[in-house]
């Protein structure tokens, strides 16, 4: 069969799946759009937070109007949103408590000159250094602590002076409620958790929710309830907008103890730098940029201090804001200044109609709000790191003690946690059948080991010969003399001890304290990508199913008890894999053994092809690969999908044979090979090429075409589409060749396929340097070098982006 692979490109046939970039005035349109989108999102959610503080209610907007326009024009992440901070609202609501409004504005002005001295010494990236359980244990509590306080307003009540009061509270307010606040808050808090899956109604109901969902949902809760309130005639108590003096709002200085206005300020610039500088890098993961986070963090400290001059609230980064602004397509700065114009602009201008707004459906707003910030998928990730003690407690602290003494307490568990768990050692003793006693030590041994030490060293028969290892880790003065005075004491008694330092490099000790093997082969030499059918340990049969059997029984006897507690977790906490792998069904292609990937890592899915069905091929529909693939997306939430073709496929040489075109009825191959047309299609038209060699001949060449092509498939799954534009999804394309043992990835900004290089690593004064990923994420950057992707001397590929397992990149 002869094919024609010789035309020119198409355009719309480009290997690289991001659209070109927009025009300036296609820009433009953009920010516009995402600036309404977020200033609807902000009044009510600005609004809300004046009301959990105590403050005036247009302190929120004069805090969201100034976060906008200054941390837009000054800020260092540009798409990131600025204004009014949940995380900070517990924290206001006690300066206001106990100083009064004025002398609280005087704290954010002192805050946000702290903010700018930090900027300019260009700390902002210590910031990061706080432990994420600590982060999000702090905003777990205030989050708890905001809705306990806003439940009493929906109840028709008011909050108490602290998150204890408030709960010893909560059983008189739920004796006596109001009805009418109920039923405001009611329907803002069913229409705030309703609103979104609107789109997932069945027929002609999901599109018309599909459309409606383009209104933000806390404003459509908001105008509902106050639509109903007023249509019902219902007498509930409105929100109050005094008018703008400068006189009333003009910060004024705070009366107390200079230790405690101290704490005050470094408390305020603490939570709002912290919150702002991890919500700007996760803006910039999302939209694949780079900031300048200490150009961010100066914006954010000019914010605050305008903000305080002029009578607004405390000005940090805004998730909810910022991501919104993403997902609308903001492209520049302008979008936030935009909307702090608006959102100025509805201030001056729209204070009648937002007074008929019940404060029971602003506090229902902020209760959700508070809900949210107790986040199960950070619950999940601290305890997968080992850190839940460290989050329960700083969330404990947090709504007991409030945000200052609940951080502090917090930081003190994670210390006394990384303390234990770097001096904890475990000793093992082991007696052989001759008697002999083997003391394996692991980990430091400390002052804090020797009563351990002691046990085991105390256990051990006089006059035995004694063989202690120590693994190479630290050894104190305390340990050192335990061990010396024992050897001394064994050998006088007529004993044999021999004293050994043996590094284990394929031990890891986890953060639990548990030892576990690495890629130990165990007493045999067969490692787990050993072919099974040659090793030399198992007797050869001519039974396929009895050879099965032996390498089953070889697993259960060495690698088996290496891998049984990695396998009890993820039995226990369930699989949480950061990549979706679809690969070919060929018995050649061992997924595990190119990624150097174990259990738990890939999600992965083969087919003859490795092919993606796209929607509505005739002929050929197939849903098994796209409900993978939807819940690897949606369920799992991976945070990349790779597609993996390999030399030598018969798929597409039965593709290139036209076994899928044959006449008379197709058999089950022939109909899933009809979802291979579209690589056929694309290889007479545009066919893939390497960077660095010609490909062998058209099976190859068909083979990575299949590869790019499946990716376009890929995006026809409406989950796989979302995720791409949001920027939480990466998709990557990949090429094995068996008889070079050689991976290829497709470079995207070349249109190649490249070879992925061992890293070899180049040490200096003792430290090894290694050459940076050469292929960029963000815009404008291009490889350095022929190859998209190096691997380390370990052969994994370099971990990026926080990400547990084996990373692909493109």
């Amino acid at each position: 069969m002869t094919l024609d692979i010789s035309s020119a490109p198409i355009a719309s046939d480009t290997t690289d799946h991001a659209p070109p970039g927009p025009t300036p005035r296609i820009r433009w349109a953009q920010d516009l759009s995402a600036s309404l989108v977020v200033f609807l999102i902000a009044v009510p959610f600005s609004l809300g937070i004046a009301l959990a503080t105590g403050a005036p209610l247009t302190a929120g907007l004069a805090a969201a109007a100034v976060g906008g326009i200054v941390v837009g024009l000054f800020g260092g992440t540009p798409l990131q949103v600025s204004g009014p901070s949940a995380a900070l609202t517990v924290i206001t609501a006690g300066l206001i408590a106990r100083y009064g409004w004025q002398a609280t504005c005087a704290i954010t002005v002192a805050a946000g000159l702290l903010q700018l001295l930090l900027g300019a010494r260009r700390v902002a990236r210590t910031a990061l250094a706080v432990s994420p359980a600590i982060v999000h244990g702090m905003l777990a509590g205030v989050g708890i602590t905001i809705a306990i306080a806003q439940l009493h307003v929906v109840l028709g009540g008011s909050p108490q002076s602290s998150a204890i009061a408030n709960i010893l509270a909560l059983p008189g307010q739920l004796s006596g409620p109001h009805p009418a606040a109920v039923l405001a808050g009611t329907v803002t808090v069913a229409v705030l958790v309703g609103w979104p899956r609107l789109g997932r109604l069945p027929g002609r109901a999901g599109e018309f929710g599909a459309r409606l969902t383009k209104v933000p949902g806390p404003l459509a809760g908001v105008a509902l309830a106050t639509a109903l309130v007023l249509a019902l005639d219902l007498r509930l108590a409105h929100i109050e907008l005094p008018a703008w003096r400068p006189q009333s709002l003009l910060p004024a200085l705070p009366h107390g103890p200079v230790l405690g206005l101290l704490a005050a300020v470094l408390t305020v610039t603490a939570v709002a730098s912290v919150e702002s500088l991890l919500s700007a890098v996760a803006i910039d993961r999302m939209s694949r940029r780079t900031g300048d986070l200490d150009r961010e963090l100066r914006g954010q400290g000019l914010a605050n201090l305008v903000s305080g001059l002029v009578g607004g609230l405390p000005v940090a980064g805004g998730a909810v804001r910022s991501t919104a602004n993403v997902r609308a397509g903001g492209r520049t700065r302008w979008a936030s200044v935009l909307h702090g114009i608006w959102v100025l602009a509805a201030a001056l201008a729209l204070t009648g109609g937002l007074r008929h707004i019940p404060l029971a459906a602003l506090a229902a707003l902020v209760l959700v709000v508070g809900l949210q910030m107790v986040s199960f998928a950070h619950i999940r990730r601290v305890h997968r790191h080992r850190e839940f003690p460290v989050y329960l407690i700083t969330v404990l602290g947090v709504v007991a003690a409030g945000v200052l003494w609940g951080v502090a307490i917090g930081a003190g568990t994670a210390v006394l946690l990384a303390l234990y768990r770097l001096t904890r050692a475990h000793v093992d003793v082991e007696t052989g059948p001759d008697g002999t006693v083997t003391v394996r030590t692991h980990g430091p041994l400390t002052f804090t080991a020797v009563p351990r030490l002691s046990r085991a060293l105390a256990g051990i028969p006089a006059g035995a010969g004694v063989t202690v290892i120590h693994d190479g880790s630290f050894l104190d003065h305390a340990a050192y003399e335990t061990l010396h005075t024992w050897r001394a004491a064994h050998q006088d008694a007529g004993g044999r001890v021999s004293m050994v330092t043996r590094r284990q490099d394929d031990e890891v000790l986890d953060p639990d304290g548990t030892v576990r093997a690495g890629s130990s082969p165990g007493p045999h030499r067969c490692r787990a990508w050993t072919p099974w059918v040659g090793h030399h340990c198992i007797d050869q049969q001519e039974d396929p199913h009895g050879r099965l059997l032996d390498g089953v029984r070889v697993f259960q006897r060495h690698t088996a008890p290496l891998i049984r507690p990695e396998l009890a977790r993820l039995a226990r906490e369930g699989q949480a894999p950061s990549q979706l792998f679809l690969t070919c069904a060929d018995s050649r292609m061992v997924t595990s053994m190119i990624t150097n990937s174990g259990p738990g890592d890939l999600f992965t899915v083969r087919n003859v092809g490795n092919l993606v069905p796209a929607p509505h091929e005739p002929g050929a529909a197939d849903d098994s690969v796209a409900a993978a693939v939807q819940y690897a997306v949606e369920v799992l939430e991976v945070r990349s999908i790779t597609v993996c073709g390999h030399s030598g496929c018969g798929a597409m040489k039965a593709l290139l044979d036209g076994v899928h075109e044959r006449p008379g009825p197709p058999t089950p191959l022939a109909r899933w090979l009809r979802n291979g047309r579209g690589s056929l299609d694309r290889l007479r038209r545009v066919p893939a090429e390497f960077a660095a060699r010609p490909a062998v001949d058209v099976v190859e060449q068909l083979c990575i075409t299949n590869v790019v092509q499946q990716l376009d498939q890929l995006m026809a799954n409406p989950a796989v589409e979302r995720r791409v534009e949001e920027g939480t999804l990466r998709l990557v394309g990949m090429y094995f060749d068996f008889a070079t043992a050689q991976a290829y990835v497709l470079d995207r900004a070349a249109g190649t396929f490249s070879p992925i290089e061992a890293r070899t690593g180049n040490r200096t004064n003792g430290i090894e340097h290694h050459a940076e990923n050469p292929t960029g994420t963000g815009p404008g950057d291009r490889p350095d070098t022929a190859s998209a992707e190096r691997v380390n001397t370990d052969d994994r590929l370099p971990a990026g982006d926080g990400g547990e397992g084996p990373r692909l990149a493109a």
